[in-house]
């Protein structure tokens, strides 16, 4: 090894620009990037943080689009909302088993991530061609359990002990009913990724409400200085609303999976005809679900789908409490969950969806805007 002492001698400017430009490519060269794309590959929180220092010396904003992977439209849409307001756009794909209940599908999740990077390349060189964007995708930050989790995992059982964010009572209702833990491990991650990017604005969907509700809540209570921006359930041409696990469905399940959405449909139906009693609202939604499980179950075994209705919900948007009547002066939240259990007498060669389709939760919901002229 030598070292080269250039004290004493001249250095021309073609030299400097050259050299300049080596270095930042050799650096450029050391960090891994999603194949054909500048998009940055981040698996440490060192790595984060050593990318993120500069970005905040230089007024950039940042945007985080917090993913389990398997990446749908629903995701791209927040992406692209991102771009609109953010310089830079980080995307974390990690998922998160402390969301997942000890008897949930952790195991079959769909795990994309070749197919998710070919997703993000295509998308970013869209963003970069629209010239209305602020920003495009800097970054992925994928990171490992042990780097999200460095005291260990604690486990998914109700009475885990580790360092947990718990938002009570509002992770007790609705989905933390069926899925005690899963708003815990929703905001334990969130937080988590908060202080680990330090982003100006955060982007979720609205299928998601009362996971919506939750962060918007964990940042008001923790006093983080961040921008919760919500964007619109994306839905196919039928109005089923998109999601990763909508891949265990299958031809036959995915005809009747709008039976939620329809329901909920029933009962905004109502409100917005003027019914503001809960009895009212509510009726609508559980005849739909009624009677669509009734036609289902005269079919024959080979033909039919089964499903349960986990609950219909009327609740508050704020506290996501119960309404027995709707203010129509801050409106609501419709929402519901229903199982599509896995399917009789399979035929030869029928379509059941990934992993031969389990049973499938599925999610909506409708927000009940306030009465206008109020």
């Amino acid at each position: 090894m030598f070292a080269l002492n250039l004290r004493g001698y001249a250095i021309s400017p073609t030299f400097n620009r050259t050299f300049i430009r080596t270095m930042a490519s050799a650096r450029r060269s050391a960090y891994e990037t999603i194949p054909s794309s500048p998009i940055r590959v981040m698996r440490t929180v060192e790595a984060v943080r050593r990318w993120r220092k500069p970005q905040y010396l230089d007024h950039r904003i940042v945007g985080l689009v917090p993913t389990m992977g398997a990446l749908h439209e629903g995701h791209l849409s927040l992406i692209r909302a991102a771009a609109r307001e953010t310089h830079h756009v980080v995307v974390s794909i990690y998922v998160n088993p402390a969301q997942f209940g000890i008897k949930e599908d952790l195991a079959s999740y769909p795990v994309t991530w070749d197919e998710d990077c070919k997703v993000l390349a295509n998308l970013d060189r869209e963003l970069a061609d629209d010239g209305g964007n602020l920003g495009r995708i800097s970054a992925v930050f994928a990171p490992t359990t042990s780097e999200m989790y460095p005291s260990g995992f604690p486990g998914q059982e109700v009475d885990s002990k580790g360092s947990f964010v718990v938002m009570t009572p509002i992770s007790e209702l609705l989905e933390g009913g069926t899925r005690p833990t899963f708003f815990r491990g929703v905001a334990t991650v969130c937080l988590k990724l908060f202080n680990i990017v330090q982003p100006e604005k955060v982007y979720f969907g609205q299928k998601d409400v009362q996971q919506s509700v939750i962060i918007r809540k964990l940042v008001r209570d923790f006093t983080l200085p961040i921008d919760v921006v919500i964007g619109s359930t994306v839905r196919d041409s039928d109005g089923l609303a998109l999601s990763s696990r909508n891949v265990y469905l299958g031809e036959r399940r995915r005809k009747v999976a709008t039976t939620l959405y329809h329901a909920l449909k029933a009962a905004e139906s109502q409100y917005l005809k003027g019914a503001l009693d809960r009895e009212s609202i509510l009726k609508a939604a559980k005849t739909v679900t009624t009677d669509v499980l009734n036609q289902q179950l005269s079919l024959a075994p080979e033909e039919r789908v089964r499903y349960e209705v986990d609950y219909i919900s009327l609740a508050d948007p704020l506290s996501m409490e119960e309404m027995s009547v709707v203010d129509p002066k801050q409106g609501g939240v419709l929402s519901g969950a229903i199982k599509m259990l896995p399917v009789e007498s399979a035929q030869p060669g029928e379509d059941l969806g990934s992993n031969d389709g389990p049973a499938v939760r599925l999610i909506d919901n409708i927000i009940l805007k306030p009465s206008s002229g109020i």
